[in-house]
């Protein structure tokens, strides 16, 4: 006979939740396939093939992995550098795990199926190059971004140019470059491609470009980028639907020609022969919205047509000498000329500078910049640079914003603002601005917002605030940064603020500012 107690233990244990098998199953494991590729792509590759260790169907997973991203292994820096007691000369020498690396891959590429991408960092042959690129194309890749360093010049490698899925291709040389194979091969393939970059190729044998990126070649090509290309000299891109053009450290280049009626972007840096006689550029895109042109030579010849929907532009150039020919003052004129259409500006290094040059020549003008609402410049800021400045506030009649950035260090002599000087309506600066007022109305009735970074509170720093708060119908902020100062400066200091608090205002809610 059972007893109480029993009773109540057995209704006990029939009342208790029986934790089910299913709790202890592997629930990751089960999820399909392309969610774990999924979860693969945020990890680095060598924790991805660690996981083909745990079961067949994990090593099944490793095997069918599309991605393949090798760039988290440095073995650039497996590449070892040894010094020579004798000569003096440092060598590079292949480590055993570089090679090691690149004989890995090419086994991995044997055992997977389709590769949809592919990326690698190597000091390696050519020969092995030119091999793990023949797998990757073997195997349909789809992005090939390869960046190698060789003991000697390579070849580009041509199994890529006939592929049929590559859609985008990214080769950097660290050293010492690649040569390209004759441009009819090159221009008749590549019919899938969308994005391109080529760095470090060496074109001393063939400088010209013209005949490569041309209205019937790339197709389907989106996005270019050729940096340090040496030997290159003359550049012509025609791309049909090309959208994203950038060009960097191309200093041998000398005629550079964009007519691309897709293109949307364009970047050019550090580009163009200084010393080159009949350098020009010349640049067709109606569809372009944002433009960089930062640290290039000034060409002799310039020619911008139909920019016509560009909203950001910066603008800056670099140079060796200080004295310009009038034919890229002219250059410069008609460069900025050419971006008129834009809406927010911004001058970088020099362009003040030549601005001021241009006034010398009889006939050089600026193109009204009707649409432009936000200006940003970039200067040393003297009295010297001010007709630059006047002329370019009187082609810019609808600028709302101004920011004005203070580059260069100026003498000590300058620091030091006569206050008496402020009391006094004869000062030169004031009386230049004030003899400009006819010419900056419309500039004067639209301006809000002033901002001066490195304003030290100098005569011409002073009288352009004074001036723009005494004009300045809408002026609703001026704010000026100033640079740091001693401490034996700061009673001096908030003198000047003070006494620049009490300047007359053409607007009541204009509001000063200080940091």
């Amino acid at each position: 006979m059972e007893t109480r107690s029993a009773k109540r233990k057995k209704k006990l244990h029939n009342s208790t939740p029986q934790t089910p098998e299913t709790d202890h199953e592997d629930r990751i494991s089960n999820l399909p396939d392309d969610i774990l590729h999924q979860i693969f792509s945020y990890l680095p590759i060598k924790f991805i093939a660690q996981t083909s260790v745990l079961s067949k169907r994990w090593k099944n997973l490793w095997y069918s992995f599309p991605d393949l991203d090798f760039t988290t292994v440095n073995t650039l820096a497996n590449a070892s550098i040894a010094t020579s007691s004798k000569t003096g000369k440092r060598s590079r020498s292949h480590a055993p795990k570089g090679s090691e690396y690149v004989d890995q891959i090419s086994s991995l590429l044997d055992k997977h199926s389709d590769i949809r991408v592919l990326k690698f960092r190597a000091f390696l042959s050519f020969s092995r190059l030119t091999c793990l690129i023949r797998h990757a194309v073997k195997h349909n890749v789809q992005e090939l971004d390869v960046e190698v360093s060789t003991r000697d010049y390579f070849n580009f490698p041509r199994s890529v140019i006939n592929s049929d899925t590559l859609k985008s291709l990214r080769l950097k040389s660290w050293h010492p470059g690649f040569r390209l194979p004759p441009l009819e091969i090159m221009k008749d393939g590549f019919r899938s491609l969308c994005k391109l970059t080529l760095s470090r190729p060496v074109l001393h044998d063939q400088p010209s470009l013209v005949d490569l990126f041309t209205i019937s070649s790339f197709p389907l090509l989106k996005k270019l980028h050729l940096e340090a290309c040496f030997g290159l000299k003359h550049l012509r891109v025609e791309c049909p639907v090309l959208e994203d053009l950038c060009l960097e450290s191309c200093f041998q280049l000398q005629d550079l020609e964009i007519s691309v009626k897709k293109l949307e972007r364009l970047r050019v840096s550090s580009c163009f022969d200084s010393f080159c006689f009949g350098s020009r550029v010349r640049i067709e895109a109606p569809k372009l919205e944002r433009m960089v042109w930062s640290c290039n030579a000034v060409t002799e010849e310039c020619v911008l047509m139909n920019l016509t929907s560009l909203h950001e532009a910066f603008v800056g150039f670099f140079l060796l000498q200080e004295n310009l020919s009038e034919a890229k003052i002219l250059s410069v004129s008609n460069f900025l000329t050419g971006i008129s259409c834009c809406h927010s500006l911004t001058l970088g290094n020099h362009c003040i500078e030549i601005l001021c040059k241009s006034n010398r020549f009889a006939g050089i003008s600026l193109g009204p910049f009707n649409k432009l609402n936000s200006l940003e410049l970039s200067t040393g800021f003297n009295k010297h640079n001010n007709p630059g400045l006047a002329s370019l506030f009187r082609s810019s009649p609808n600028v709302h914003t101004l920011v004005i950035k203070i580059t260069s260090v100026r003498k000590a002599e300058q620091r030091q603002w006569n206050k008496d000087l402020w009391q006094s309506p004869s000062s030169g600066e004031e009386r230049y601005w004030e003899s400009q007022t006819q010419y900056l109305q419309s500039f004067l009735r639209h301006l809000k917002v002033v901002k001066i970074h490195g304003f030290i509170e100098c005569e011409n720093d002073v009288s352009l605030v004074k001036y723009l708060l005494k004009h300045g119908k809408v002026l609703q902020e001026v704010f000026l940064s100033t640079s740091l100062s001693k401490p034996r400066d700061s009673l001096l200091r908030e003198k000047i603020r003070s006494q620049i608090m009490g300047f007359s205002r053409a607007s009541s809610n204009a509001n000063i500012v200080f940091q």
